[in-house]
């Protein structure tokens, strides 16, 4: 039998199922739940609402943070990128952004995957290497022609960006932006609206 939240997920709209997770923290609960759970429809639908509601560094996802990271290789696209939006917004902790980079990576590399699955993947990439700067050669190499063509237009430019942009604050001796605070970086930030 469909849970309350399951229902709202089905036969809401977005602002209707954003009033409902704030309205019944206990539904924001079994949101996390559903996200990291193998539960479709309602399991990519519910990181896509759980993305639109949390807070930044939200205390409520915190201990779920390796959960997600583990579960992403085994999700399909759509739902890779809604958890790695969800990652994006948390402070990850130096023991999981190892195991992240590497991850993110190999997404990146796939390049028959959903271009926006690889971008939110490069993005996470790029944030990373914003803390690490040494990571930057590493992360030039991933913009070589073989990972770029599949990607539209606007995305490559978004890419082309992301390391212009990361260059130029590592050349200035300035950390780009740090994990978690995606108000304060560049234009390539992911935006809720």
């Amino acid at each position: 039998m469909e849970t309350r939240l399951e229902h709202i997920l089905m036969h809401s709209y977005k602002a209707g199922m954003i009033d409902h997770l704030a309205a019944h923290d206990d539904d924001f609960m079994e949101a996390i739940e559903l996200a990291v759970a193998d539960k479709q429809p309602y399991s990519w639908r519910a990181a896509w609402l759980l993305w639109s509601c949390m807070e930044e560094n939200d205390s409520r996802i915190r201990p779920y943070i390796r959960t997600i990271i583990d579960v992403i290789p085994s999700k399909k696209d759509g739902h890779q990128r809604e958890l790695l939006k969800i990652l994006q917004q948390m402070e990850i902790s130096e023991k999981d952004e190892g195991y992240l980079f590497d991850l993110c990576v190999t997404m990146w590399e796939k390049v028959n995957s959903r271009t926006s699955v690889r971008y939110q993947a490069f993005n996470t990439i790029v944030s990373l290497a914003g803390k690490y700067p040494p990571l930057l050669n590493e992360i030039k190499c991933l913009t070589e022609d073989h990972y770029m063509e599949t990607l539209s237009p606007g995305i490559k430019n978004a890419v082309y960006r992301m390391i212009k942009t990361i260059s130029k604050h590592i050349n200035q001796g300035k950390t780009p932006y740090k994990r978690g605070n995606t108000k304060d970086a560049p234009p390539f930030q992911v935006n809720k609206n």
